[in-house]
């Protein structure tokens, strides 16, 4: 047989290609500059961060080492790790046993409650704030790293993105678990979860992030100094010592280090689980 005309690939033309990725290129850039303008004001000494010119006329290194010096900046990098580590993980194991109720199990007002749970992602995070605050008073719980943890521990996001994914999976799966015997409880980590690991580690490297770099919570919610997070301890660069902005910088630096390697070495994991979690089997 003949080919057709409506057979044959359409030829783009390699002109607008080249504007495409010249545009993107200019993109990145723009985004890349800030970052970049970061890490040589780093190495710059403080009289010279305010000028023009982007590369350091003397390259001082020591700026990393003062940063220790004058503040306990490895204690502030390990409490936001254990803080975001711990937000981390129970918002993952909470939102997977809410999508699990809300996807797989039937019960009287399911779909009505998931909408009421979702639109509380309508509302901003200021305007819960004070509530928050008042009930950890009442708990006691002021200036203490389970204040930090336990309101950020709950995700309407990670559950609507895990409910997705378990939509997805056959419920044939259930059936069989159940004629084996299983209970709920059973299919839920046997069945479900490890077919939801994309997602899961999704939600995951979003949550881990998100926690990471948290400034507003942290800052009103404590008071002593070991246990300051990384946003509010480098705060005191300005307040303690005077503005000292290349050192505010190398600190920036070295606390950027984690969440791009976790970005760097999980991509692929987030453009699949976006990509799965937003088709509905």
């Amino acid at each position: 047989m003949m080919d057709t005309a409506l057979d044959k690939p359409t030829p783009k033309a390699p002109g607008w290609a080249w504007v495409v990725y010249c545009a993107l290129v200019l993109i990145a850039i723009t985004t890349l500059a800030p970052f970049v303008w970061m890490v040589l004001a780093s190495f710059k000494p403080l009289a010279e961060v305010e000028s023009t010119n982007p590369v350091p006329h003397v390259w001082r290194w020591v700026n990393y080492g003062d940063v220790f010096k004058q503040v306990p900046f490895l204690r502030y990098y390990v409490n936001s790790v254990f803080v975001a580590g711990w937000v981390t993980f129970l918002t993952v194991l909470t939102g997977a046993m809410a999508a699990f109720a809300f996807a797989r199990l039937e019960w009287r007002g399911r779909d009505t409650c998931f909408k009421l749970y979702l639109a509380t992602m309508m509302v901003p995070g200021v305007v819960t704030m004070i509530p928050n605050y008042s009930v950890m008073v009442h708990l006691h719980l002021l200036d203490s790293y389970t204040g930090l943890i336990v309101p950020a521990s709950f995700s309407a996001f990670g559950t609507f993105l895990l409910r997705q994914f378990m939509l997805g999976i056959p419920r044939a799966l259930d059936e069989a678990a159940k004629i084996d015997g299983a209970s709920a409880w059973s299919v839920m980590w046997e069945v479900v979860m490890p077919l939801c690991k994309p997602g899961l580690v999704t939600l995951a490297i979003f949550t881990f992030l998100g926690n990471y770099g948290s400034f507003f919570w942290p800052l009103i919610l404590i008071k002593t100094p070991e246990l300051r997070t990384l946003p509010i301890g480098l705060m005191y660069f300005d307040s303690a010592y005077g503005s000292q902005t290349n050192l505010v910088m190398a600190s920036s630096v070295m606390s950027v280090v984690a969440p791009l390697l976790v970005f760097v070495f999980a991509q692929k994991h987030i453009v699949r689980g976006i990509m799965l979690g937003a088709v509905k089997g």
